[in-house]
């Protein structure tokens, strides 16, 4: 193999773009640095349209596509003549440039992608590289690419049939994978604990958000998910909501009466400014003109909150917290917490049995303190007067 470039100095433009089209056959679309879309990438994703994947998912795919593709213009080199040496390369530029930094958009400096940036998570690299080898087993499949994909399986495990050690007592482990993949660490989710929520409740500024915050952490719906919710979803007296689901499946999910209750306070607040109608949106903006409220207004007030109670809770972590407090409920099965939360498999459930770390702090400290106290108490006690120390010492064996 080939000696790597400088990627030290190797300084990637954030160039083209992955342009969302409000065209269903075509939901989004790659284009170069001059406009053009990439007709591989096209390709790719309206065979993924094929295999039935929402537009979300060839969103995903699609980020994942434009940040390579950026590396190799910045490289000089056509997609179907990359080679291992650029895929490498690539995937230690993840690993050491990290995230590129973004410049205000009043400032109009170029954007560019150089080395320091907040490194990119294990979980993005890998999925980065599950995509980029699908991408190049598509072609390679088509023909229209290389005739060996420059992500590679693991050489170590490429020549052996998979699972050939399996016991069959024990579920199934994906043992072929990406040379170049990461290993990406089993972690804890992260939830909110009681103190802090509370914290970011009070902080919260309108019903609207009130009624938000109090429907993610009490359905566990993820934050795309109830924002597709309708007027004609909410259902106060069975004290559900219908949210859509990423498969596009509707299903309905019971909430507190709290969220409700706030829910109601907004719809009379804004009842002169949102549209009525059952098929609209349940959520609008605030400001006028009034428009459905997306994701990234959603997390953008959630985020402007953090800075106001001094926390760094996210969207994500508040469908965490009410899994955890779902979990933690003995009148509740498992079974129930995995169908509320849309999980496929109940191993992916149970890892909210875990205990959440500020418990374990807590119970360790008083654990701790308890040996304090014990310790204390097996103290002996000063002799009674008219006895020598030193003789009972002798006595009674201890220390002179």
């Amino acid at each position: 193999m080939e000696a790597s470039r400088d990627l030290a100095s190797l300084a990637v433009p954030l160039v083209g773009e992955l342009v969302a089209m409000d065209d269903p056959w075509d939901p989004y679309r790659l284009v170069d640095p001059t406009g053009v879309p990439v007709e591989s990438v096209s390709a790719y994703l309206q065979d993924m349209q094929g295999a039935g994947k929402p537009p979300t998912t060839a969103r995903s795919y699609g980020m994942d596509l434009l940040r390579w593709f950026r590396f190799l213009w910045a490289t000089g080199v056509p997609w179907e003549q990359a080679t291992r040496l650029e895929a490498r390369d690539f995937s230690r530029w993840l690993l050491v440039a990290g995230q590129p930094a973004r410049p205000h958009w009043r400032s109009g400096g170029a954007a560019s992608w150089t080395v320091g940036g907040k490194p990119y998570a294990a979980s993005v690299r890998a999925h980065s590289e599950t995509v980029l080898r699908g991408f190049y087993d598509f072609h390679i499949e088509a023909g229209t690419g290389r005739i060996l994909n420059p992500f590679p399986l693991d050489r170590s495990r490429r020549g052996r049939r998979d699972h050939v050690h399996h016991n069959p007592m024990e579920p199934h482990r994906r043992e072929r994978t990406g040379l170049y993949r990461p290993t990406v660490p089993k972690r804890v989710p992260r939830s909110v604990p009681d103190e802090e929520f509370n914290e970011i409740f009070a902080r919260l500024p309108s019903h609207r958000d009130r009624a938000l915050v109090a429907f993610y952490v009490s359905t566990g719906a993820r934050a795309s998910e109830l924002l597709s919710a309708t007027q004609g979803g909410a259902d106060p007296g069975r004290q559900l909501i219908a949210v859509r689901k990423g498969t596009g499946e509707v299903q309905e999910l019971p909430s507190s009466t709290d969220a409700f209750v706030w829910l109601r306070l907004y719809q009379l607040e804004m009842e002169d400014s949102i549209p009525r109608g059952r098929r609209l949106s349940l959520w609008w903006t605030l400001r006028a003109p009034s428009r459905p409220l997306t994701y990234h207004a959603a997390h953008r007030m959630f985020e402007r909150v953090n800075v106001l109670a001094g926390t760094s809770a996210t969207l994500h972590a508040l469908r965490h917290t009410a899994a955890y407090r779902m979990a933690q409920d003995s009148g509740l099965p498992l079974t129930d917490v995995q169908f509320v939360l849309g999980h496929a498999l109940l191993t992916t459930t149970q890892i909210y049995l875990t205990p959440r770390k500020e418990e374990v702090i807590r119970r360790v400290l008083a654990h701790h303190a308890e040996q304090t106290r014990q310790a204390a108490a097996r103290t002996a006690p000063a002799p009674a007067a008219g006895y020598r120390a030193e003789t009972l010492n002798v006595l009674f064996g201890g220390q002179p």
